[in-house]
């Protein structure tokens, strides 16, 4: 059994025989419990589970959206992923409702579907109500602060800088790589009444570091073309070594990811967070040159909705197959779902539950 979907199995039996009853506020009730963590190393293969068949261009087209520090549905809608749209719709009802009531002019509140449809078709309507508020993608690349007064204000009256937290963060692995204030954080306490849904999973650490000999020469024997001749055959030092290996561009330096995560809807979505964060973590590595290592999750409220039980113990009884592989062309800059590729995919079918919103 592949250790991530044993570990995901072992959380959903967890919430099933041992989960307390708890309220929320989508009024569907759950099962809960606190504090989980879950790890994976990289090497085993890339962290999609194999229980149930994922939805991969959602979760590839969801990270891009953050990445590009988009925070309207319509890039997501325009790609056929669709994991934002009750939140956005919700958020339309709630406005529009007590509008259309006070005024009673004979205009009616659209369905989702309708609402969706134009979402797609009119950018104006688009622009006003597939916004989401400053979520992910607005705190990752371009977090406001105050300006001081010695910084030059680009336009008279604006008095904000914005923060570009993923361009920071790749500049510092590139700088200084042992620091560790390697961090990104969504979490912005300023402005989380604007949001339609505060951050789920609010943060996340980078942890970088050297790899020994004996790892940089296990990678160099897996190049296809590497010429044995290129090395040294007389007795060497340690560093000799890494300067060959440096010139021979061997990568030097593996890298982990630790995300942190303060609600977990463990059925429907901890899987396409782990995936997600797996992906980022392989975006990151390609962009600074480095070797994933580790993704670890530190969960906090995780909960099974009172209507994926059934659904969490049909998988639960699944045997796991063998993890799949990605590969990034661009790195960080990524920005199509075509530029990740997911290869050797076998999976049980997939298994349906409703998203509470």
């Amino acid at each position: 059994m592949n250790n991530i979907d044993r570990q995901y199995k072992e959380l959903l039996l967890d919430l099933i025989h041992f989960g307390v009853d708890k309220a929320d506020r989508t009024g569907t009730g759950t099962k809960s419990i606190f504090g989980r963590q879950i790890r994976h190393n990289m090497k085993e293969g890339f962290p999609l589970l194999t229980t149930k068949k994922m939805a991969w261009k959602t979760i590839v087209t969801e990270l891009i959206w953050f990445l590009r520090g988009d925070t309207n549905i319509k890039f997501l809608v325009d790609n056929g992923c669709h994991i934002w749209d009750g939140d956005a719709y919700q958020n339309y009802r709630k406005i529009e409702f007590e509008r259309i009531m006070s005024q009673n002019d004979g205009e009616y509140l659209m369905g989702k579907e309708e609402f969706i449809d134009k979402i797609k078709t009119d950018n104006e309507f688009a622009k006003q109500w597939g916004e989401l508020g400053p979520i992910y993608g607005k705190q990752w690349r371009s977090w406001e602060r105050n300006a001081t007064r010695n910084e030059k204000i680009v336009e008279p009256g604006v008095y904000k800088k914005q923060i570009d937290q993923i361009a920071n963060l790749i500049n510092e692995l590139k700088t200084n790589p042992d620091s560790r204030r390697l961090m990104v954080n969504a979490w912005n306490v300023g402005e989380l009444d604007q949001m339609v849904l505060p951050p789920c999973h609010y943060g996340f650490q980078i942890y970088t570091r050297e790899l020994s000999i004996k790892e940089r020469l296990e990678l160099w024997d897996k190049i296809p073309d590497r010429n044995i001749m290129d090395f040294p055959t007389g007795p060497v030092s340690e560093e000799q070594y890494h300067e060959v290996l440096d010139k021979l561009g061997v990568v030097k330096r593996s890298i982990s990811l630790m995300w942190n995560q303060r609600s977990v809807d463990t059925f429907l979505g901890l899987p396409f967070n782990i995936a997600s964060y797996g992906l980022l973590l392989m975006m990151i590595a390609d962009e600074v040159n480095m070797i994933p290592e580790e993704l670890i999750g530190n969960l906090g409220d995780c909960h099974l909705y009172n209507n994926h039980i059934e659904q969490a113990a049909e998988q639960c009884s699944r045997h796991p197959y063998k993890l799949p592989t990605v590969h990034v062309r661009d790195g960080i800059e990524s920005f199509m779902p075509g530029d990740i590729i997911l290869e050797n995919y076998e999976s049980h079918p997939a298994i349906k539950a409703p998203l509470s919103n």
